[in-house]
């Protein structure tokens, strides 16, 4: 075993661990805070100017600015982070996962200023950080690898058809997240997959160094949790299924697997505690495996039970809480004994895996539209609650969810005695789940989970692209019914005279001599549009939505006001329903129920008159971010389809194109302005329509 000696920084012979600051924001944060909360220790929280507002700033018992929003500046300033820790009389470092968590330049400068840093060696960060290196050294300690190799663009272009064969997977050395990655089908594609894959490469990492692998068929992503200790003790604890995937970005992640048999188990587990001795790992890890999902066992391209090692990732993982709930560990407890010195009280033979444990992760982003980042202030949060059931949130009411960092706000995990209960509860949890004022993938994940390959557990890596337009048709995320009725409802009910009907002229139901009219709403959700008729009073009304017919429904608030979130039941086609709602900025009404989270607007009467389609109306930001280049001008003509600006957010670029022909009315946005979810870009006045007057005004 190679000697990287021992973690940076170390506590003074009988010193306690009192005072750790956590260099990171969110979830994770606040995650991190609620175990040092319980172990009696001091939790400094840190905050960019984005942030300052934050739960994780709230929930610390200290927080320090370092720096503006950009993460560059804050999260990402390693003088900044050690600065605030110093000045706070912080003893160690938690890094979270993300920003600096595995960036060996930071652990060495806590080791410098004298902190603990909760995580490994910086020695074993970088090699393991290295896809080439690492995939030597684990190697020569034993630990099956992908057959392939690495080198010069002149070097694979020679050797790897030969060597490695079709198909195969060429991949950045540096970095991860899919960047870079390109499948070689023939021999023939080998010269323009390099260049291509170099040129991304290059561009996300600095680093152009390439692999390449033996391409495994139908892949299942298992990973193993491990934990060492400085004294020599390494053990495993388990493993992670990861394969439900999308662009490389994993989205469920369940403990254990379905695939992995008894022998297996105990042989990949072996293989990632072998994997970290090779390098005198100190801390948590985990050691990511590929394996053929042809068969339980692992069987597939090599025989059964065959695995290769992909990556280390030197950190504590985003699903590291279904491992905790199928042991009774808490990871981030022994990180934090480990970094202190102490032993690892237990074996690998003394882990049990009790029951079965599911996560789903939440984000601000829109799947029907390319899962585009979505963004806003979070009116109310609903979080599930129950029997085997679990959170890591970090939001709260008044949140703002901008464009700076990585759009997952949460996670829900679910535990049962088996796989089948697990699911199920992960699916009523997510049911009972709502972010009030932020579009999520609730929905989204609620369809992947009842997908029949989820529930029977035959996974594989590709499985969530092949039924991605499946789990997102247009019929899984369009408003039902029943809500624009209660939309509607509550709209009646915010224009009801709050001390009863005095004057019936006075009250919004179209009354007139000879009895009331009815009141119609014209309302808007996402892209589509309904026209509501309502006849009667909140307590009693006869509802129709579009060309659909009347039906009986009664809704009351439950003791809030209408500018208090709160709850609306609907007594609507006999059933009881009830909806989670708040009211947003310009008067958006958002209701949410069984996983939906559904805003609604008004639209105007004018609008819908002189709307020139479905198509026209104003243009739109798809998500909160940056306008980055306007390629237009007021008063240019456009076809449908033409490239009006561009937005960015998240390192992600949108390109806003004309709805229809027509000329640019109204130009709202100039490079480098920030702009909201949905605000008003440009207005694209159809062809025939420019210049008209408004029937009945003069």
């Amino acid at each position: 075993m190679t000697d990287f000696g021992s973690p940076a920084g170390t506590l003074r012979r009988g010193e306690t661990l009192h005072t750790v600051l956590v260099a990171n924001r969110g979830e994770i944060a606040v995650r991190v805070i609620r175990t040092l909360r319980r172990m009696g220790i001091r939790s400094v929280a840190v905050y960019s100017d984005a942030d300052a507002h934050a739960r994780h700033v709230h929930e610390a018992d200290v927080a320090v600015r370092v720096g503006p929003a950009e993460a560059r500046k804050s999260y990402l300033s390693i003088p900044d982070i050690v600065r605030a820790a110093e000045s706070t009389g912080a003893q160690a470092v938690h890094p979270g996962y993300g920003f600096l968590s595995e960036n060996p330049a930071f652990a060495r400068a806590c080791r410098e200023a004298g902190l603990v840093f909760v995580g490994p060696p910086p020695e074993a960060i970088e090699t393991m950080g290295d896809k080439i290196t690492a995939k030597a050294t684990v190697s020569a300690a034993g630990v099956p690898v992908v057959p392939g190799i690495a080198g010069t663009p002149e070097e694979l272009l020679d050797r790897a058809a030969a060597e490695v064969g079709c198909p195969m997977l060429l991949k950045p050395s540096a970095g991860g997240g899919g960047k870079g990655m390109r499948v070689v089908h023939e021999a023939g594609e080998l010269a323009e997959a390099i260049a291509s894959a170099q040129r991304e490469a290059r561009a996300a990492f600095g680093d152009d160094s390439l692999l390449a692998e033996r391409f495994v068929s139908t892949p299942r992503h298992i990973e193993v949790q491990v934990l060492a200790d400085a004294h020599g003790t390494t053990v495993h604890l388990g493993e992670r299924e990861c394969s439900l995937q999308r662009r490389h970005q994993k989205i469920i992640e369940e403990a254990p697997s379905a695939l992995l048999d008894a022998d297996t188990r105990e042989r990949m587990g072996a293989a990632a505690v072998e994997a970290v001795r090779a390098v005198g790992y100190v801390g948590a890890g985990t050691v990511e495996f590929i394996t053929s999902g042809d068969a339980p066992g692992g069987s597939g391209d090599g025989g059964a039970g065959e695995f290769f090692f992909m990556e280390t990732n030197t950190r504590l993982q985003v699903e590291h809480p279904v491992t905790e709930l199928v042991t009774g560990i808490d990871l981030v407890e022994w990180q934090l004994r480990v970094a202190a010195g102490e032993r690892l009280p237990f074996t690998s033979a003394d882990i049990a895996m009790t029951g079965h444990a599911v996560e789903a992760r939440i984000y601000a982003e829109d799947p029907a539209r390319g899962f585009v980042p979505t963004g806003g202030t979070v009116l109310a949060v609903a979080e599930p609650q129950g029997t085997g059931v679990r959170v890591d949130s970090g939001i709260d009411a008044g949140t703002v969810v901008g464009s700076d960092y990585d759009p997952m706000l949460a996670k829900v995990i679910a535990t049962g005695p088996d796989r089948t209960t697990a699911l199920h509860r992960l699916d009523r949890a997510l049911a009972d789940t709502a972010v009030l004022g932020v579009g999520t993938n609730v929905p989204f994940l609620r369809g992947l989970l009842a997908i029949p390959e989820v529930q029977s557990g035959e996974l594989d890596t590709g499985l969530v692209e092949r039924v991605l337009d499946e789990v997102t048709a247009p019929a899984t995320r369009e408003a039902p019914a029943e809500f624009f009725a209660a939309a509607a409802l509550d709209r009646l009910l915010q224009l009801w005279p709050a001390g009863g009907v005095v004057d019936p002229w006075t009250i919004p139901t179209g009354w007139r001599l000879g009895g009331a009219g009815g009141t119609t709403f014209l309302l808007r959700s996402g892209e589509i549009e309904a026209e509501v008729h309502v006849r009667g009073e909140p307590a009693d009304a006869l509802v129709r939505v579009g060309d659909g017919e009347a039906v009986v429904a009664r809704a009351f608030w439950n003791g809030w006001r209408a500018d208090e979130p709160g709850i609306l039941e609907l007594r609507y086609a006999g059933q009881v329903q009830r909806y989670r709602r708040a009211l947003g900025p310009e008067g958006r009404l958002w209701l949410a129920r069984e996983g939906r989270c559904v805003p609604f607007d008004d639209r105007p009467r004018l609008a819908v008159a002189h709307a020139g389609g479905p198509e026209a109306g104003p243009v739109s930001s798809p998500m909160p971010g940056t306008v980055i280049a306007v390629k237009t001008e007021l008063g240019a003509p456009v076809t449908a389809g033409e490239a009006l600006m561009i937005v960015e957010a998240m390192k992600m670029e949108h390109t806003i194109t004309a709805p229809v022909d027509g000329v640019v009315s109204e130009l709202h946005v100039t490079a480098g302005q920030q702009v909201a979810l949905d605000e008003p870009l440009a207005l694209v006045t159809p062809d025939g329509e420019a210049g008209g007057d408004i029937p009945g005004e003069t």
